[in-house]
Order: C-alpha cells, then structure tokens, then sequence
C-alpha cells in the first residue's frame, strides 16, 4: 500500500465511523430476504385471493351434468343479487325525448329517463331509418370517457350498428358524460377527477353502508332495457348488450342479472380473479364486488350464469385485463354450454390488439348478433360521420346538475346511511345487547382473526442514547407473509406501564431525540413502536391515494380495492397484528407486561378501537388525530382521501366507530383532537355529537372519570397533553 493510499485512508476513517455509528432506525436494512416490502400488503391480499380461487375452481371441478350447473346457477344469481343488491322498486321512468338528430340513414332521439325518483340518466337512441317491421335493440353502455358515447370512438362501433338494421340505446354512466356527479360550473369539470375517480370517490362512500357502484350501475342499465319495453320500434324478444372496458363491465354485470337480454357480449373486460391479482390487480369502484371472490363470484360466473343464451367473450392479447386468464375463463365457460347441449351459443373473440375495439372482434361481433337474430350478414366495419359534442347532449348545460339537479349518488347513498344511522342508534337503546352484536359484526366485517401466538423473534441491533436504548426486532404478520418490524424503547429506569405506540406516519416519526417518543421514555415507560404492515418500512413506494391539491381526490390504487373482493380489510388486518406485538410485549420482551397502555395516532385509531374492543389487552388507550366517524365520510359530499384506508367496507350497516369505542369501556380512554373528514380539526360539537353514545356507556358502567376528550391549543400542543395524561 503506497503513502497516498494510507493518507487517504487516514482522512477517510473519521467518516466512515462516523457512518458505522450514526442511527439507522430501519430493522430490516439490508435483509435480503425483505426486498419487496413495498408489496407486502398486496402480496398479502393476492395470496388470500388465490386460495379462494382454488376453493371455487374445486367446486367448479365437481360440475359435471347439466342439472350441476343449473344448481350453480341458481345458486351464482341468488349470491349475486345478494352482493350488489339490493336494488330499488321500479318507478316510473318519466323519459322524454328532449331533441333530435338526423344522419344518413338513421335518426337520433335524445333522451333523459329517471332510473330512480329524480335520478336523471341522459341517453340517447339511434334508430334505423324506414323500419318496417320490429327490430333487434343493442344496449351500449360506455367505458371510462369523460364525454361517454359523444366520443367518436363510440360513435363509429354505434352508428355501424345502426347501419346494419339495430336499434342502438346508449347511455351515460354516472360521474360521465352529462352525468359528473362532482361537477364544478366554474371549472367546468369535476373537482375529484375523471371518471375513475368519480367512480371511486362516490364508490366509497358507498362501501361504507355495505353498496356499491355496481349497483347504481346495474341499476340504470335494467331501467335502459325497461326503456326499450315502450318503444313500439323494438323487438322485445331480441335485445343484446355490449360495450368495452368499464362498458364491457357493465355488460357483463347486466347481461348477467337482466334476463330480458338475450346477447351479451362484454369487450375487453373478462379475464380472471386469478390473473387479475396476478397483473393489474382490481381497479375501480365498480369493478370490485363487494365480497365478490370471498362468495365464490368471479368473472366466469358473468358467463356461465347466462347458459344457454348467446354470449361472446370479445378479447385482445395486450388487453391489461390479462388475456391468459380470458383464455382460462372461455374453457371454463364452454363447460356448461356443452352441459346444455348448446355449444354453437357461446364464443370468444380475440384481436392481436391493445385495450382497444377493433375491425376483426366488431366483424366476429356483428356477424355473432346476426346470426342468433337472425338478421342477413354484414360484418363491415366502416368510417362514419360524427355528431358533435353538443349536437348529442341530452341538457341544455352538457349537465344534469346545471340543467336539471335532481339526486346524485352522494344524496342516495346519504338516505341510504341515514336509514343505517337510525337503526343502530335504536339498537344502543339495549346497550349490552348492542355492543355484543358490534363486536360480532366487526370481526366478520373487519376480516379479523385472532393470532394464536408468535413463531420467531428477531433481533437485529441496538442503539444506546442518554438515558434509555433502543433495541430493534421484528416478528412474523398474519401467516408470516411479512415481517412487522419495530422499536423498543427501554429506559434506564422502568417505572412506567408499557406504551404501545402506533403512528400510521411510520415508526421514525416521533423516535428522533427530543421527539414525543423519548419525552414517554424518560418518563420511565418502555415503549414499543412498529410499522404496521403498509406502513413506514412497508410502506408502498407506488401511488396508492394521491391526495390533489384540492385534497379531495386521490388514486384508488390496488391496496384498497383489493381487500373489499376478499372479504378483508387494513383494519382487521392491523388489529391481528397488533394483538401479536400485545403477545411479544408480554411474554417474549422479558418485562412486566401486565398493563399495557395503546397509544393510536392518525389511520392507527381504528385498528387499535377494533384490536381492543376484541381481545380487551390494553388497560388504557389514547387516540391522537384519528377519523371521527365513517358517518361523517357518508354524511358530506366531500372528504379527504387519505381517509379510506382505515375504512372496514360495510360497517354503516352495522356500526360506527363511537360502537366500537364504547365496546372498549370502561377502561380509560382519552380523545384528542379527532380529525373530521376532511382532515380537519373536529370542533367540540360534533365530538359531543359523535361521541355522545360513549360518554353515555361510560356513565352506565360508572366509569365516567375514563373517558376524557381533550383539544390542543396554542399554549398546551398533543405532546404537553400526551405526557401530562401519562404522568405517573
């Protein structure tokens, strides 16, 4: 080694051991085996999602006569209508004609219709020109397009139906077209995005009350072929349904509930659960059945439910809805058609294509419908003439709600959750009766399930600061599908109940020096902080919810969609976990764990209620910053984004999280500065209001000196609050 290398090395060395022994609070930096914890939580709910692919595809397996599969059938359809149902009784559907067009050999009406009281669906009807008899009517429902069927790409694959002798009704989803359910007339658009995110958006609040999109999108869609039942034009005997991507969703969903339809024919949306977790993983607020895979729902049942009426499979090979599983799905299918005797009714159509409609699938498409209604062959597929935007809108304004008003999903669901609301506000009237019923409810609901105990400890460094070390570990999650890492927080002198301290900003949030964590520490409480699975180390580097500036949208991403087809949730998940990190602290940590105090702070505050309202392990919990209620996402148009992950789908059903935090008493419990749903501080009176159902089971079990609401001011900040609360 020459003289400069040993110079340079002497310089170097102070560095370098400067960064040997500066803090790294990550417990699993540099474990090779936990590369991908970015996807952890995914990786978990994909795994749940492949078993109950195996259970269905066992059961399928089993089907082998025609009387089999009229069982399954029967059985698919009740489970169905349970799912998205239930739906409304028909009311009147007040259409009018509101204008007209005319092309070449085929004129327009255009239409507004009420799918339900006040519920306004802009439309429009394209008829052949000089029909002489009744003919055959497509519904065509749209995929996700701000302008909906007004698009050309729409209105080529129509008007060539038309020309081939269809009557052709198209429609406008909600949160499309003229139908934006979060339209501001200043901006002139949407103020939560485009359609995905105003199916998502709206769709959430929904999951809270146990509905969903897809019912609002089922719904219309039923209330369209009732639509073509009073035009004289139409061939009742002879209607088919088709559309493309989140249209060839609702085809699927119709044609599938809707026995009036006699074809259907969805495009480039079938595939399978399987495939789906395994690549684009499921997307949309209504493209994601509540609890679908959890009963055995999955696309093929689209299909299969339909056995023998025609149907056809339209399918590209660089379709993101995977065409492996579409492939997997047509053998499937084909099975029960062959039960029925009828295999010339089914048929899947495949393009070498992108997420796109093509000449080759509208030819197999148009000569499919031809055949079964028997109609002369055209399977042309040619260049038209465009309407224009506003030649085809159905308003005045291009707008429901500037031209009409009228209900939108937002103020349906409301009912819906005030309906929910007062039924279990009459329920707590029997208090016991009510809050045993809550915790049954939200262990099925949540996806819960109670560790049996902890396999592996690991032990991965420690750090000494003045007064206090800090040790680091993790334990296996729910299965060991992942690691929970965390901190332990042990002081010189230990004359505190341990703290369990949850931070849905990650464990490194409050554990710098002279952060809340240490104050706790030199209190003399051991504290032990994790990342909860999604969180801090596992937290997902892609875009889950990106909030807007507005922070009122975000990106619904695979993370909370997911667990809503699988029958689990963020919450359940947590609250499993959290019961595991109570088991380390009491028989593994090698402290006296009798009285362990849980300490929430944000998307936390759910977890730690449910994880406690079931297995009583805390003597006293402390929630910071936590969601005040689910009503209060429902109840208000708007809410923040980030506030979606500690939801549990259904729970409006049967309670809020006041239910759940009453279900804790009578062990102390103290409230501070809840968020409203808009991330807001909630002010005293909507606490009080919230609230008021604990304060009232507290006062009963004589217990009302522990529960304690407190706000932060400008002279006595969380932290001056949390340490006073905690003082021995």
């Amino acid at each position: 080694m020459n003289y400069w290398t040993w110079i340079f090395l002497i310089i170097l060395f102070p560095f370098l051991l400067n960064a040997q022994n500066e803090e790294n609070l990550d417990v699993l930096y540099r474990w090779a085996e936990y590369t991908d914890l970015d996807n952890a939580l995914y990786h978990h709910y994909a795994k749940e999602a492949f078993k109950l692919c195996d259970k269905r595809e066992s059961e399928i397996a089993k089907l082998k006569t025609k009387e089999d599969w009229i069982k399954r059938q029967t059985k698919v359809r009740k489970t169905l209508l349970k799912l998205v149902g239930p739906f409304p009784e028909k009311t009147p559907l007040n259409s009018r004609v509101t204008g007209t067009l005319k092309g070449d050999d085929f004129y327009v009406e255009k239409l507004i219709y009420e799918s339900r009281p006040n519920f306004y669906v802009s439309a429009a009807l394209f008829i052949p020109d000089n029909l002489k008899e009744k003919a055959p009517a497509v519904i065509f429902p749209n995929g996700h397009t701000n302008i909906s069927y007004r698009h050309s790409f729409y209105q080529k694959t129509i008007i060539n139906m038309v020309k081939k002798g269809f009557i052709v009704l198209t429609f406008d989803p909600v949160g499309q077209g003229e139908r934006v359910q979060y339209f501001d007339p200043d901006l002139n658009k949407s103020v939560v995005g485009g359609p995905t995110m105003e199916h998502s958006y709206a769709g959430m609040q929904c999951l809270l009350n146990g509905s969903s999109m897809a019912n609002f999108e089922i719904w219309d869609g039923i209330r369209a072929v009732d639509y073509l039942f009073t035009r004289p034009e139409v061939d009742t005997k002879r209607i088919a349904i088709t559309g493309i991507s989140g249209g060839g969703t609702q085809s699927a969903y119709i044609g599938a509930i809707d026995e009036r339809i006699y074809i259907s024919a969805p495009e480039c949306f079938i595939t399978s659960s399987r495939r789906l977790f395994q690549s684009w993983a499921p997307q949309d607020g209504e493209q994601s059945i509540f609890h679908g895979l959890l009963n055995g729902i999955d696309h093929a049942d689209f299909i299969e439910i339909r056995a023998p009426k025609p149907t056809l499979q339209i399918t590209t090979t660089r379709d993101f809805f995977n065409i492996q599983g579409a492939r997997e799905t047509e053998q499937e299918a084909k099975k029960v058609y062959a039960a029925y005797g009828a295999e010339e009714n089914f048929k899947r159509a495949e393009d070498d294509a992108p997420h796109t409609i093509t000449a080759k699938n509208s030819a197999t498409k148009y000569a499919f419908f031809e055949k079964h209604f028997n109609m002369p062959y055209d399977t042309s597929f040619n260049q038209v003439k465009y309407f224009t935007l506003e030649e085809l809108n159905s308003t005045k304004t291009g707008q429901i709600s500037t031209s009409l008003g009228g209900e939108t999903v937002f103020s349906i669901n409301k009912k819906l959750a005030e309906k929910n609301l007062r039924k279990i506000i009459e329920d707590r009237s029997n208090n016991v009766d009510h809050l045993r019923k809550v915790i049954t409810e939200a262990k099925e609901l949540s996806g819960y399930r109670k560790p049996e105990g902890i396999e592996d400890v690991v032990f991965t460094g420690r750090y000494h600061r003045e007064g206090y070390t800090i040790d680091k570990y993790f334990i296996p999650g729910e299965d060991g599908d992942y690691p929970i890492p965390f901190l332990l927080f042990i002081p010189k002198e230990n004359k505190g109940d341990p703290i369990l301290y949850l931070n849905s900003d990650g464990k490194k949030k409050d554990a710098g020096i002279g952060g809340t964590i240490e104050k706790l520490v030199m209190q003399g409480h051991i504290v032990l902080a994790p990342d909860l699975v999604g969180i801090g180390e596992l937290y997902p580097s892609y875009n889950t919810w990106e909030k807007l500036s507005s922070n009122l949208g975000y990106d619904p991403g695979k993370l909370w969609h997911s667990p809503l087809v699988i029958g689990r949730s963020i919450v359940g998940i947590h609250a499993g976990d959290i019961e595991r990190l109570v088991i380390f602290l009491k028989k593994y940590s090698g402290l006296s764990a009798d009285k362990i105090i849980g300490l929430a702070k944000g998307n936390c505050v759910p977890a730690l209620l449910h994880a406690n309202a079931f297995e009583k392990s805390f003597s006293e919990i402390i929630l910071i910053n936590g969601l005040i209620s689910y009503s209060s996402v429902v109840m208000n148009r708007f809410y923040y984004g980030d506030a979606v992950p500690p939801f549990v789908y259904g729970a409006l059903s049967g309670y809020d999280l006041s239910d759940i935090a009453a279900a804790n008493a009578p062990i102390k419990l103290t409230l501070i500065d809840a968020f409203d749903q808009l991330k807001n501080r909630a002010n005293k009176d909507l606490v009080d209001s919230e609230y008021q159902f604990v304060k009232n089971t507290y006062s009963k079990l004589n217990a009302i000196d522990n529960f304690t609401v407190q706000y932060s001011d400008e002279n006595h900040s969380v932290d001056d609050i949390l340490v006073s609360a905690l003082k021995n």
